[in-house]
């Protein structure tokens, strides 16, 4: 199930969305402050590029004061609009039942979008 999900998530604009996250993560990496944030664009890709079968954990240890800076900044470079943009399609893929799955690995990359410092991609057993 989890690769049907996925394949039909990629069809359907995953993949897309993750060449987005990746193109923003090259254009971030470009300066050496930005790398920080070129990583976690990366990671939030992969996470776009194949999400059933994959949850969203706080890393072990907390948020450090570290994180919080950074999620800060994430959240003025762009975070917010990363955000936004996974809610809005979220709502929408909520209105039909086959949208439901869909709507719910929106919310959960909504989270990721927002707050990536301090969060992981783990596999769901």
């Amino acid at each position: 199930m989890k690769i049907l999900g996925n394949v039909i998530w990629l069809v359907f604009g995953g993949f897309e969305s993750a060449m987005a996250y990746f193109a923003s993560g090259l254009a971030m990496m470009l300066t050496i402050i930005g790398i920080p944030f070129g990583i976690q664009a990366f990671k939030l890709g992969l996470y776009v590029l194949w999400p059933f079968g994959f949850k969203v954990v706080p890393k072990e240890g907390g948020h450090g004061c570290l994180d919080t800076l950074m999620n800060i900044i994430w959240f003025f470079i762009g975070g917010i609009w990363i955000w936004l943009i996974h809610v809005f399609f979220g709502c929408l893929l909520f209105i039909t039942i086959i949208g439901i799955p869909f709507a719910r690995k929106q919310f959960e990359m909504a989270g990721l979008a927002f707050h990536p410092f301090g969060s992981r991609v783990v596999e769901d057993m």
